[in-house]
């Protein structure tokens, strides 16, 4: 049948008494189809508001009904005699019929997992098109066309553009991942159908996976994939690979002949063999009990390619945009009816109106988020890291929590040689000696062990000269026996055994159930082996492996001279005549190291306010090893089974505890992340690169993959390390935070300064007889303004900021308003009596006008820099040269206009030398009591950006 790309990732047991289903009917008793999640081009826009309004937090630590039909559906089954499953699934010991094959099939549907509906090209520019704030600006730049005034039309048009542009195509990437899931390749399947009208005749049939239907009962043997969730009615040294399900290499041995029940965790079902594990060794048959959307594999289809919940950042946004829409509507009313009582012109009016809007807009918003974000994924790229998803990278500098596996990304993965010892666990050149030879002349199904023994003898230099022995024939390794045996001759006289002899090494119990003998190295003889060595051994194993340490154990065995695997006639003898009666030398015992580089970039991370934890589907003993070695805290660790032993309230505050969390399978992770990050409150990280890593990837604020890992990882990830070197992750949480540090940046510097701006002009027009600034000279001043912020996302942050993780804080922002913008309304109410009082502007609307336009670009050009850093601007703290130069520029080009042609058009006129000096004073006044205000807003808030 072969091996698909099918990728199964599922939960444990469950902790409830299951009753029989109430209907033996297969749309009863098999789970309802869940409806498809289908991301489809909304129509409308109400549809699109409501999308910001309401968010649903998942609790990380319950099932949904969905999972539990499906658990007591499969524990039903396993407790059932087996002439009771043919009952539930209205089948026959002959199998189906095909007529009745072909019915279910029509009723059922093919047998492929949920299918679901990804977005688009067209809806990923659509999203990227109607941003909120992108919204403001069409509607603004449509009002602009409309009243005729098209200079500020196409100019906020382009803004528009640039952004929807950029963010469209740097985030553009394969929204399919999830369907990939579901995709296998040709896969014929082995079924028993009935035929015949009348006798019926049992025929074996082979049909293509998709056709399987519940009911069939199925043929398989080695290399065979279960087309559905299975009961066992027979079987002969099933031997089962749920490597897709727990993530762990070990096998389970699979049995038809046990009735299994609710205390039993699901995956340790004896009798049950699920949807996309493979048979590994071993024959049997089963009877189909659930297919397509109504498996196991439907709970992770469940979870698969849903939106993950908005991080607070984009609440944050939504919260900014129904603030300024509020604003806007009030205050745009207020000035249109105060200029247009003054003035009787109503054109006059609305284009003055449309400008304020304008103005009060943060129309860089979308442009300069996304080239903050844009640079963080090009600097990440640099180091050698691929950033699929832009708006992972502010996530990186929000991260609290950093959730990774172990295999490869805390250790070698590879393993080492750590010792060989006696049955007393005291080291034995002999053991080495034999494990050596056993791996040297093998020549079938070489394992990374074999190479290990090797290293190690060569890197020591041991002299163990194998050019003395011949080897003579080979048993190979099979997941029956979990052993290696290898026929050597030497004429040695050295040697132990001198002619020929037998080494065997594998499986600890394996080798100890063939070994009647047990050499003793302290007296060097051999005695028999006893129920005290046998004891001896186990207990030396467990210590073993409980240092995290892997264990296989050698043997050997004196052969006649004329013995072979095969007979002086030439026919084949059973593997138990030759391994049988040996000699126990030892054990030797292996280590997957962790990298060197590992423990620094935990502890950098740690510095940094990133807490790891390691969530894996490996023992417990091997992964506290290895966190131990690597510096990650052992104090409380879990496994997977014990946490489905918990109540809700008790499992989130045992992962808000844990630190090493083993034996977990796809959906605990899962759950653990989704705890994290709901009850928590916590922005996840999660770091994987297997197939049972998805549903945890999928699910993290940040999703991070390997070069190396498998397809659908790499698809579920958000970014992807070309190099398993958490050193790397280092450099991103940094990329992260000071792209999170620049858009904060703009995001309190923009609205203060605008609405700061809105308010004043609001003032003055309620104090003035003419309007404050023209619709022309104010789109100017904005539009000048905005190209100076453009520099923002190349920045630099304050050392100390970089070294925490930072989150939007939900009363951050009106806060941080509620002080710091009056400090703006302040200074310029203060610009506007200076310019009535002592140059009696009042009546000279081309000396207001011009004052008031270089006041206001100057104030929204400077306020960057005390916005920017928790220190004394320009004193104890300077901004990058690119943000230096662009306020020079942009102040420049404020202050010449009204002494060149364009200040004429503008209607601007030359202002008198004193009136700069006052604007010296005005600024220098501003820095201070904004540096005061900013230090008193730190002192009770504790933060700044």
């Amino acid at each position: 049948m072969g091996k698909t790309k099918l990728s199964t990732l599922f939960s444990s047991n469950n902790n409830h008494h299951y009753t029989l289903p109430l209907s033996n009917t297969i749309n009863q008793t098999l789970v309802n189809k869940p409806n498809s999640h289908k991301d489809t081009f909304p129509f409308s826009l109400f549809k699109f508001f409501l999308c910001f309004i309401c968010t649903k937090k998942v609790d990380g630590g319950s099932r949904t009904e969905e999972e539990e039909k499906v658990y007591s559906w499969l524990y039903t089954l396993a407790h059932a005699e087996k002439n009771m499953v043919f009952e539930y699934v209205r089948s026959t010991e002959r199998g189906l019929s095909f007529t009745e094959a072909e019915r279910r099939l029509q009723e059922n549907g093919p047998n492929v997992p949920l299918e679901y509906s990804f977005p688009s090209s067209w809806h990923l520019l659509w999203n990227a098109l109607f941003h909120p704030f992108n919204m403001i600006l069409i509607v603004l730049s449509s009002m602009s066309f409309i009243a005729r005034d098209y200079p500020n039309g196409f100019i906020m048009f382009i803004l528009l553009f640039i952004s929807v542009i950029l963010r469209f195509c740097l985030e553009h990437k394969s929204s399919k991942a999830a369907k990939k899931l579901s995709e296998f390749l040709s896969c014929p399947i082995r079924v028993q159908r009935c035929a015949g009208r009348i006798e019926q005749k049992e025929l074996t049939v082979q049909v293509d996976h998709k056709d399987v239907v519940p009911g069939d009962i199925v043929i398989f043997e080695p290399g065979d994939l279960f087309p559905g969730d299975v009961r066992l009615l027979s079987s002969k040294h099933l031997v089962v690979s749920q490597a897709s399900l727990t993530g762990e290499s070990i096998t389970t041995d699979k049995t038809a002949d046990v009735r299994e029940d609710h205390i039993t965790p699901l995956l340790d079902l004896k009798n049950i063999c699920f949807m996309g594990t493979n048979v590994v060794s071993g024959t049997g048959t089963g009877l189909v009990i659930s297919t397509g959307s109504n498996t196991y594999m439907s709970t992770m289809f469940s979870k698969i390619g849903k939106k993950k919940p908005p991080d607070d950042f984009e609440k944050g946004l939504r919260w900014i945009f129904y603030t300024l829409i509020s604003v806007m509507v009030v205050v745009v009313t207020i000035m249109f009816v105060t200029d247009y009582t003054a003035s009787k012109n109503l054109s006059q009016s609305i284009l003055f109106a449309i400008s304020v809007a304008s103005a009060l807009n943060p129309q860089m918003l979308p442009l300069i988020i996304n080239t903050c974000l844009a640079k963080g994924a090009l600097a990440m790229a640099k180091d050698r890291c691929i950033v699929k998803s832009l708006t992972t990278m502010r996530e990186m500098g929000s991260m609290d929590i950093l959730c990774i596996d172990k295999t490869g990304t805390l250790t070698m993965n590879y393993a080492i040689l750590v010792n060989h010892l006696d049955c007393r666990g005291l080291p034995r050149e002999k053991v080495l000696h034999y494990a050596f030879l056993s791996s040297y002349f093998k020549t079938e199904q070489k394992y990374p062990l074999d190479d290990a023994i090797l290293a190690h003898v060569y890197s020591d230099g041991f002299k163990f000269r194998p050019s003395k022995w011949k080897k003579i024939n080979e048993i190979p390794f099979d997941f029956i026996r979990r052993r290696v045996s290898v026929m050597l001759e030497t004429d040695d006289r050295h040697s132990q055994f001198f002619g020929r002899f037998m080494v065997t090494k594998g499986a600890l119990l394996e080798v100890i159930n063939v070994c009647s003998f047990i050499e003793n190295f302290d007296t060097d003889e051999i005695s028999t082996f006893s129920s005290d060595d046998y004891q001896r051994i186990l207990n030396l194993s467990e210590e073993l492996s409980n240092e995290g340490l892997r264990v296989i154990a050698v043997a050997i065995k004196k052969l006649e001279m004329q013995q072979t695997c095969e007979t002086s006639k030439g026919s084949k003898r059973g593997n138990h005549d030759f391994e049988r009666d040996m000699i126990f030398l030892g054990v030797i015992t292996f280590f997957d190291p962790p990298k060197d580089s590992a423990k620094q970039a935990l502890w950098c991370l740690a510095e940094k306010g990133v807490k790891a934890k390691v969530l894996t589907g490996d023992s417990l003993s091997l992964t506290t090893r290895i966190c131990r070695e690597v510096g990650i805290s052992t104090t409380h660790v879990i496994t997977g089974p014990e946490l489905e032993e918990l109540d809700q309230d008790t499992f989130h505050e045992t992962v808000k505890r844990a630190t090493v969390l083993a034996r977990l399978t796809p959906m605990q992770k899962l759950r653990v992340v989704q705890s994290l990050q709901t009850v928590g409150n916590h922005v996840v990280g999660f770091l994987g690169d297997g197939v049972n890593d998805s549903l945890a990837l999928d699910a993290a604020h940040v999703s991070i993959s390997v070069d190396s890992g498998v397809p659908i990882a790499k698809d579920m990830a958000d970014i992807i390390l070309l190099e398993k070197d958490l050193n790397v992750l280092v450099a991103g949480v940094e990329h992260g935070r000071l792209t999170f540090g620049n858009t904060m940046k703009y995001v309190k510097m923009s609205v203060i300064a605008n609405l700061g701006s809105i308010i004043s002009l609001l003032i003055a027009t309620l104090f003035l007889k003419y309007e404050p600034l023209t619709s022309r000279q104010l789109l100017t001043q904005n539009f000048i303004y905005s190209l100076g912020q453009i520099v923002i996302p190349w920045d630099k942050m304050d050392e100390e900021y970089l070294k925490t993780p930072h989150k939007w804080s939900e009363r951050g922002l009106p806060m941080f308003i509620l002080w710091n913008g009056p400090v703006c309304t302040f200074c310029d109410v203060a610009t506007i009596l200076f310019l009535l009082f002592y140059y009696k502007a009042n009546e000279d609307e081309k000396f207001f006008h011009t004052a008031w336009f270089i006041e206001g670009l100057l104030m929204q050009t400077l306020i960057v820099h005390l916005i920017r850093t928790e220190k004394i601007p320009f004193v104890q703290d300077i901004a990058s040269w690119p943000v230096i130069f662009s306020t020079l520029v942009i102040s420049a080009i404020g202050i010449a206009i009204p002494f060149t042609p364009i200040g004429k058009v503008m209607e601007f006129t030359v202002l008198p030398l004193s009136y700069f000096g006052f604007l010296f004073v005005i600024f220098l006044g501003y820095f201070t009591l904004g540096q005061i205000v900013k230090r008193l807003y730190i002192f009770v808030y504790k933060r700044w950006l």
